[in-house]
């Protein structure tokens, strides 16, 4: 379980690392290529959009060829797309590079989230789940770290490095043994056990923060650049919050698991809907960066339990865990291609403060609609809800 854990954590890693570069790197794109806001924030959601199209659809490969070969698949992708994003020079290439790094990130996901929680014990899920966003996360640490490399030495050796490391780990991936596909239910079936209540509800409370941090990677560096910082300073803001967050996310989920997974995400609806309010009011660097890191703090308390617990009300509606785990990457996506792309584009043409105003909205509105229909009762470790 180890070696396995071990092996899916650094493809994770190196995913999320390069998706979390553009951070800094989106400053010098649109002053280099005439981005809007709106045209910035296509290119951050472009890689979301791709997991979006593809959460399902890798489900399905997972299930049907296995989650190993699902991994290579989307390893493979991902080092394709490093090279292109690496010498890209217009806007629409960059847009279908991380379009397709999304593509092999669901898969990726799917294929290794899977494989961990069937090799898991069901009572530690929530505990698991959080050690994954804790690599997940270290991964978006080093993400902007890097782009704020790239910003001094350039994307050709950056993003070139990354497409070598992916190869690495497609070899990797291919010498360890995988575990056999399930029979495939109908698709008909499958429409009819995500469309139950519980797995919406977990579905809905994976997608929300992920809305939130859509909106917040596109305004919070276009923000701090307006207020003079440079990349470095940006990425340092996002190393620091994605810090924090990982130190967080473990200890999250065993909470989640011993008190049940509504007592953390109570928190965090009500921290993330205040934080996404406070967004747009500073007007300085320090204060800026202090927001960022609230906001991932907030964050925290509510994905590892409800991705947990999205995996847990699929299986139990009879949910391949191939398909519960392509669940979680579509909420995710989702979110972050709401986020990253409509609400940036209402920012665009209104303000930052409407946009950060509507997705507060949607974390109280959440919150009292839980509350009304008794949704904050305790639950059983990592049982459904």
């Amino acid at each position: 379980m180890r070696r396995l854990f071990v092996l899916v954590a650094a493809v994770i890693l190196v995913d999320t690392m390069f998706y979390a570069a553009i951070v800094p790197l989106l400053p010098q794109y649109s002053e280099d290529l005439g981005l809007s806001k709106s045209a910035a924030g296509i290119l951050s959601a472009s890689y979301a959009a791709g997991t979006l199209l593809a959460a399902l659809p890798s489900g399905w490969l997972a299930a049907k060829v296995g989650v190993r070969q699902s991994m290579l698949i989307g390893l493979g992708l991902l080092s394709a797309s490093s090279l292109a994003f690496a010498f890209a020079d217009e806007i629409v290439l960059l847009d279908l590079a991380r379009f397709a790094q999304g593509l092999g990130g669901a898969c990726a996901w799917t294929g290794g989230l899977a494989w961990l929680l069937a090799a898991g014990p069901r009572e530690r899920r929530g505990e698991l789940v959080g050690s994954v966003l804790a690599v997940a996360i270290a991964g978006l640490l080093l993400g902007p770290v890097i782009g704020g490399i790239a910003t001094v030495a350039g994307p050709e050796a950056v993003f070139s490095a990354v497409a070598v490391v992916a190869v690495g780990l497609f070899v990797w991936v291919a010498r360890t043994p995988g575990v056999p596909a399930a029979p495939l239910p109908g698709l008909r079936s499958v429409a009819a056990m995500i469309l139950t209540r519980p797995v919406m509800l977990a579905f809905w409370l994976v997608a929300l923060p992920s809305a939130l941090a859509g909106l917040l990677d596109v305004l919070a560096p276009l923000r701090l650049d307006d207020l003079g910082a440079t990349g470095i300073a940006v990425g340092a803001v996002f190393l620091i919050a994605a810090a924090i967050e990982a130190t967080v996310s473990a200890a999250v989920g065993r909470l989640s698991d011993r008190r049940g997974p509504m007592f953390p995400i109570r928190a965090g609806l009500v921290a993330s809907g205040l934080a996404a309010l406070l967004a747009p009011v500073p007007a300085s660097i320090a204060v800026v960066g202090v927001i960022v890191v609230v906001v991932f703090l907030a964050m925290s308390l509510i994905w590892s339990p409800a991705m947990a617990l999205l995996s847990d009300n699929g299986e139990a509606a009879g949910l391949d865990l191939a398909f519960a785990s392509a669940l979680v990457s579509l909420a995710w996506a989702g979110g972050q291609v709401f986020g990253g792309s409509v609400l940036t584009a209402i920012a665009d043409v209104t303000s930052d403060t409407l946009a950060y105003g509507l997705i507060a909205a949607a974390f109280a509105a959440t919150y009292a609609a839980l509350h009304a229909v008794g949704g904050f009762r305790a639950a059983p470790s990592s049982g459904s809800v």
